[in-house]
């Protein structure tokens, strides 16, 4: 069955982070919408400049529309919790709440904090975020993928097969 996810994205995305996951939900029949400050715009990643137009403005999109949520790494997460009004945190606090599936690689998960949701719920990241979800309340593992209560998370690029593999077994 077709699932809708949705892509929270801004520039410096890490661009591995964002075609991998995305090309292999879409190899398996799911549809994905970037979602972004602006629609129609394009942002790019860190490494390969890789770019990426946005589908649609995080002000034109309910959280009740998609199935899951894919938040890649870079600096990307770090640039939506910068959002004055806190529409990404809010945004992916209702797929949490509602134990829809979310994917969270990297540096991912720093949107997650914003939820207030993370007490108690294990993870993983990359290494300079690790406290940062330890003080948000979660229980953090140096592990190439972890999956609690609907939420997958990876450290690094290199994890991407585990991650790619936990989270379209989610989908299923």
């Amino acid at each position: 069955m077709t699932k809708k996810i949705a892509v929270v994205l801004e520039n410096l995305f890490e661009d591995s982070e964002f075609t991998s996951p995305v090309e292999a939900f879409k190899q398996e029949g799911h549809e994905v919408t970037v979602i972004g400050k602006e629609a129609g715009s394009t942002v790019k990643g860190k490494k390969d400049n890789t770019e990426v137009k946005i589908d649609k403005a995080i002000s034109e999109v309910k959280p009740e529309e998609f199935d899951a949520l894919l938040i890649p790494g870079g600096f990307s997460p770090d640039l939506l919790r910068g959002d004055e009004q806190g529409r990404f945190g809010t945004f992916a606090k209702s797929f949490v709440e509602k134990e829809k599936p979310v994917f969270a690689i990297c540096h991912g998960p720093q949107l997650l904090i914003d939820t207030d949701l993370l007490k108690g719920k294990k993870m993983t990241s990359f290494l300079s975020i690790r406290k940062d979800l330890e003080n948000a309340g979660a229980t953090v593992v140096d592990e190439p993928v972890v999956v609690d209560s609907g939420i997958v998370t990876s450290r690094t690029p290199d994890d991407l097969e585990d991650f790619n593999r936990e989270s379209l077994a989610l989908l299923k």
